[in-house]
C-alpha cells in the first residue's frame, strides 16, 4: 500500500493528522485534512463524495448504494469522505450541512425532504425490534455511513475498525441492545474499541479481557499498589492509600501509534468541581517517595506516587475503559468503587485531551454517586460536564454526545428523590418510558396514561415530527412515527392499563408485523403472570428470537418451561441466562434444579415448586425414574458450585449445594455449605438453621474412615456450631461420637453431659406428663451407660483430651448425682411406676460398683 495512503487512514482513525501526511498532497489527501479538521462541506463537495451520493435513490437506504459501485474497490481516494459520514453524526451539534443537501436529486423528482429523509433512516436504523431513539440529528449520515462500510474493499485495510465503530454506535442508540452474530468479531485502538462494543452489549468479561489485552499491545504498563498517605483533613499517621501506578511506552518517530500532540489549553477544559468536604481531602496526600510494597523486579517500583509522568491519552483511555464494567450497586461486578477510584485519580492528575478528561469526570461522579460525602459533587459535576458541552466553534475532536449524559443527569436526580428535575429532563428528551415512571413515582399513573394516548392519537407530537412538517405544509395532517416507536408506547398503555393490557399488547405486536421485541415480552410476561405457561412460552421464544440479549427474557422463558416440566427447553433457557451473564446467582441454581429434574429422584433429593431441594426418603418421592443420573448430580453439583460465587449470600442455594455435594460424594463442600447456611439463618431460626441428618452424615463419613475429613467437620462444630446453637442434644451427641473417634474421651464425655441436660429431662413436663417421664429415664440410664463406660477412660494412658494425665473422673459419683437428682424431681409424681424400679436398681448397682 502507498505510504501515504496508509498515513491518511491513520490520520482519520486517530482523528489527528500523521507526522508524516505531506503538506502538498493529491485529492484524497486533502479529503483526510478537511475530514479531520471538521470541514465537512468541503469534504462533501469534493468529486468522489458527489460521485456516492449521486446514486441516491428515492427508494429508500437499503437501495441506495447498489453494488454496482465497483470502483470504490479499486479506487482508494474515494474513502477520505466515509469517515466525515460517521463523524458528523455524532460530533456536530449545530452544523450546517444536511444530508439531503448533499444529495443530488434528477430532474424528474422533488427535491428530497429532510424531515422524510431522518424519519427514514431512524426507521431503518431500528434493529432487532429495537427501536432507535427518534431525537437523532441527521441520522441519515450514520445510516448512509453504515451502508458504505458494508460494501466490498480491496485496498481499503482499517474498514473492519470502521465497522466496529458504527455498530458501536449503532448500539447505543437503540432501547436496548441487540446481540450480534459471532461471525462480527473477527491492534491497541482495535482491542480497545472492541472492548467498547462488548461492554455496549452487555459483555462484561469479553470486554474486560480485551481491555487488558489493549493495555500490553500498547505497552502500558500499571499495577495498583498501595502507598503510605493521608485521606482526610485530620488525619494525623500515615496509613496505607490504594494508588495505580501507571507509565506509557515510549513513542519513537515512525511509531504506528500518534504522537501525543500538544497539551490542551487549560482554559478550555471542563470545570472540575471541588469537593468542598469538611473531612475528606480534595485527593489523597501521599507522602512516601515509591510506592509500597517495593520489588526489585517491579518495573513501576520507581514512580513516586505523588509525582508520576504523565500518560498517553490512549493510554489513559484504557484506564478509563478498565472501569467500565463496574456496578455501584453490586461490588461483586469486577473492581469495586474503592479500587476503582484509583484509575480515575490517575487520568484526572495530568489532562491531556478535553474528551478523555470529560470523561474521567464523568466516572468519577458515578462513582462518588452512592457516597454521601460525595453525591453533592457528583451531581454539580454531571451539571457542569453538561453546561459546558462543547458548541459548532469548538473543534472537531472535542464534541460529545449530549443527550446522552442528560439523561443520566436525569437518573441521578431520580435516585435522589429529585423528581420533578428529572421528570423535566425526560420530557425534553422525550423518554417517554422514563416521564411515565417518574408520574408513577409521584403516584400519579394517569398523567402517563393521558401523555401516551396523546402521542399515539396525535394530541401531542414528538419534536421531530413537528420539525418535519416544516412552516411551509400546505394542510393540517399527523405525521406518522416509524412502527417500532409506534408499539413501543403501545406497550407502555397496557403497563399503565392492566385492566386493557392484553388488548394493548396485541395491538403493539401486529403493528410492528411481529418485530417488536418489548411487545413481544409483555405479552410473555402477562401470560406468564397469570400461570397460563402454554401461553407464555411461544411469545417469549419470539422474544428471545428478535433480541437474544435480554437474560431475563431468558429467564423467565426458562421458568415457563420448567413448571410445563419441559426440561430440555428450560435447560437451555437458563444456559443462555448464564451464558448472557455468568454473574446471574439465580439461573444457575434454577439450571441445577433443571439438571436434578431431568433425570428425576428416588435418592434423598426432592424439589420443591420454586426450584428449592430438599431431603426425603424414597417413599415421599412420586417421580418416574428410579434415581438421578450421576451426570445430571455432577452437572447440578458445578451450576451451583459456579453460582455460589455471585449469590454467596443465598442460604437458598447453599442448602441446595449441600444436598447435592452429599448426592455426588463431595463431602468437604457439604461441610462447608451447611456452617454457611447455619451463620446465615441460625440469628433467626436457631437451631432449625441446621440440617442434622448432614451433620450426622458427615460424622459418620469420618468415623468410617474419612480422615481427610476430620479438619472440617471438626472446624464446623467448633468454629460455627456450637457458639451458635447450644441447645440440641443431638449436636452434642454428634460431637460426642467425633471426641470419642479421636479418644479424647474426657472432652466426649463433656460432650454427652451436654447432651443430657439439653435432653427432654431439662424439661419442666417430666414432672408430670408420664409420657414426658419415660422418655427421660431412658436418658438417664443411657448417660450411666456412657459413664459406665467412658468414665474409666478419662485421664487414662491413651485420653487424647486437654485433662491433665493425672486428673481422673469419679464416674461413679456423677453417675449417683444423676439418678439421685432425678428421682428426686419425680418421686412425687411417678414413684408407683414400673420404670422407677430400674432407676432404683441402677442406683443400686452404681453404689455396689
Amino acid at each position: 500500500m502507498n505510504n501515504h495512503i496508509g498515513n491518511a487512514e491513520l490520520s482519520l482513525l486517530a482523528g489527528r493528522l500523521h507526522e508524516n501526511l505531506p503538506f502538498s498532497s493529491p485529492i484524497t489527501l486533502k479529503i483526510v485534512r478537511d475530514a479531520v479538521s471538521g470541514d465537512f462541506p468541503a469534504v462533501f463537495e469534493s468529486d468522489p463524495a458527489r460521485e456516492l451520493l449521486s446514486y441516491w435513490s428515492n427508494t429508500g437506504f437499503k437501495t441506495a448504494f447498489p453494488l454496482q459501485i465497483t470502483s470504490i474497490e479499486n479506487d482508494a481516494d474515494r474513502v477520505a469522505c466515509l469517515h466525515a459520514f460517521l463523524q458528523v453524526n455524532f460530533t456536530g451539534p449545530n452544523l450546517e450541512i444536511s444530508p439531503e443537501d448533499l444529495i443530488p436529486s434528477s430532474g424528474t423528482s422533488p427535491p428530497l425532504d429532510g424531515g422524510v429523509l431522518n424519519r427514514l433512516a431512524i426507521s431503518e436504523l431500528s434493529y432487532g425490534g429495537e427501536p432507535a431513539y427518534h431525537l437523532m440529528k441527521k441520522a441519515a449520515f450514520l445510516r448512509i455511513a453504515q451502508l458504505i462500510f458494508d460494501l466490498k474493499y480491496a485496498h481499503l485495510t482499517s474498514v473492519p475498525w470502521w465497522v466496529l465503530r458504527v455498530t458501536t454506535i449503532h448500539q447505543q442508540i437503540l432501547g436496548e441492545p441487540v446481540g450480534l452474530p459471532d461471525s462480527f468479531f473477527t491492534q491497541g485502538r482495535l482491542l480497545l474499541e472492541q472492548g467498547l462494543l462488548h461492554h455496549t452489549l452487555g459483555n462484561d468479561r469479553s470486554a474486560a479481557q480485551l481491555f487488558v489485552r489493549a493495555a500490553r499491545a500498547l505497552g502500558l504498563e500499571y499495577e495498583l499498589t498501595g502507598a503510605m498517605g493521608k485521606r482526610t483533613k485530620f488525619q494525623e499517621n500515615d496509613i496505607s492509600q490504594l494508588v495505580l501506578l501507571a507509565q506509557s511506552r515510549r513513542r519513537e518517530e515512525g511509531d504506528g501509534d500518534l504522537k501525543d500532540g500538544v497539551f490542551p489549553n487549560q482554559d478550555s477544559l471542563p470545570e472540575e468541581i471541588p469537593l468542598n468536604d469538611d473531612t475528606l481531602l480534595e485527593q489523597t496526600q501521599f507522602t512516601s517517595s515509591t510506592s509500597a510494597p517495593l520489588s526489585s523486579t517491579n518495573p513501576l517500583a520507581h514512580l513516586d506516587p505523588a509525582a508520576q509522568p504523565p500518560l498517553h491519552p490512549l493510554d489513559q483511555c484504557i484506564l478509563l475503559a478498565l472501569c467500565l464494567n463496574v456496578r455501584n450497586t453490586q461490588p461483586q461486578h469486577g473492581l469495586t468503587t474503592e479500587q476503582m477510584a484509583p484509575y480515575v485519580a490517575r487520568v484526572l492528575s495530568h489532562p491531556r485531551n478535553w474528551s478523555v478528561y470529560s470523561m474521567a469526570l464523568l466516572l468519577r461522579s458515578r462513582l462518588e454517586s452512592t457516597r454521601s460525602r460525595t453525591v453533592e459533587r457528583s451531581t454539580f459535576q454531571l451539571q457542569a460536564l453538561i453546561d459546558q458541552m462543547p458548541t459548532s466553534d469548538s473543534t472537531l475532536s472535542d464534541r460529545l454526545l449530549k443527550w446522552e449524559m442528560e439523561r443520566e443527569l436525569a437518573i441521578r436526580y431520580l435516585s435522589l428523590g429529585v423528581v420533578r428535575s428529572a421528570m423535566e429532563i425526560f420530557e425534553r428528551l422525550e423518554m417517554w418510558e422514563e416521564v411515565v415512571k417518574c408520574w408513577q413515582s409521584m403516584e400519579r399513573p394517569e398523567k402517563g396514561i393521558v401523555i401516551v394516548r396523546d402521542l399515539l392519537e396525535g394530541r401531542k407530537e414528538e419534536a421531530d415530527i413537528v420539525l418535519a412538517r416544516g412552516k411551509a405544509a400546505t394542510e393540517p395532517r399527523r405525521e406518522r412515527m416509524d412502527t417500532a416507536r409506534e408499539a413501543k408506547l403501545w406497550c407502555l398503555l397496557g403497563d399503565l392499563e392492566p385492566e386493557t393490557c392484553l388488548e394493548h399488547y396485541t395491538k403493539a405486536w401486529e403493528i410492528s408485523n411481529h418485530t417488536s421485541g418489548r411487545a413481544a415480552r409483555s405479552l410473555g410476561g402477562f401470560f406468564f403472570a397469570r400461570n397460563e405457561f402454554t401461553k407464555a412460552i411461544p411469545r417469549l421464544r419470539e422474544a428471545v428470537a428478535i433480541n437474544p440479549l435480554l437474560s431475563r427474557t431468558w429467564f423467565i422463558l426458562g421458568c415457563a418451561c420448567l413448571r410445563e416440566e419441559r426440561w430440555l427447553d428450560a435447560r437451555d433457557a437458563f444456559a443462555r441466562c448464564v451464558a448472557i451473564d455468568e454473574d446471574d446467582g439465580e439461573s444457575w441454581n434454577n439450571l441445577a434444579s433443571v439438571y436434578l429434574r431431568m433425570g428425576a429422584a428416588s435418592s434423598r433429593l426432592l424439589l420443591t415448586e420454586d426450584g428449592g431441594i430438599e431431603e426425603g426418603t424414597n417413599s415421599d418421592v412420586t417421580t418416574k425414574s428410579d434415581r438421578i443420573p450421576f451426570e445430571n448430580a455432577m452437572l447440578a453439583f458445578r451450576a451451583l458450585k459456579q453460582g455460589l460465587k455471585f449469590s454467596y449470600d443465598n442460604w437458598r442455594m447453599w442448602q441446595n449445594y449441600m444436598i447435592v455435594c452429599l448426592e455426588v460424594g463431595e463431602l468437604a463442600e457439604a461441610c462447608r455449605a451447611l456452617g454457611r447456611v447455619v451463620e446465615e439463618l441460625s440469628e433467626k431460626e436457631g437451631e432449625a438453621s441446621l440440617d442434622l441428618d448432614v451433620l450426622e452424615r458427615l460424622v459418620d463419613a469420618v468415623v468410617r474412615g474419612r480422615h481427610s475429613l476430620l479438619p472440617r467437620v471438626m472446624d464446623l462444630f467448633v468454629r460455627i456450631i456450637l457458639p451458635r446453637i447450644s441447645s440440641s442434644a443431638r449436636v452434642f451427641r454428634a460431637y460426642a461420637r467425633l471426641l470419642i473417634w479421636q479418644d479424647r474421651w474426657g472432652d466426649a464425655l463433656e460432650a454427652h453431659m451436654d447432651a443430657y441436660r439439653c435432653s427432654v429431662v431439662s424439661d419442666e413436663k417430666v414432672e408430670t406428663d408420664l409420657g414426658q417421664w419415660r422418655l427421660a429415664v431412658d436418658e438417664v440410664l443411657d448417660l450411666v451407660d456412657i459413664l459406665r463406660n467412658i468414665g474409666p477412660r478419662v485421664g487414662a494412658d491413651g485420653d487424647q483430651s486437654n485433662h491433665p494425665s493425672e486428673k481422673r473422673v469419679n464416674w461413679q459419683f456423677q453417675a449417683r448425682s444423676v439418678v439421685r437428682t432425678f428421682m428426686g424431681r419425680t418421686k412425687g409424681s411417678f414413684g408407683e411406676e414400673a420404670e422407677w424400679e430400674k432407676l432404683t436398681a441402677v442406683l443400686q448397682d452404681i453404689k455396689s460398683a
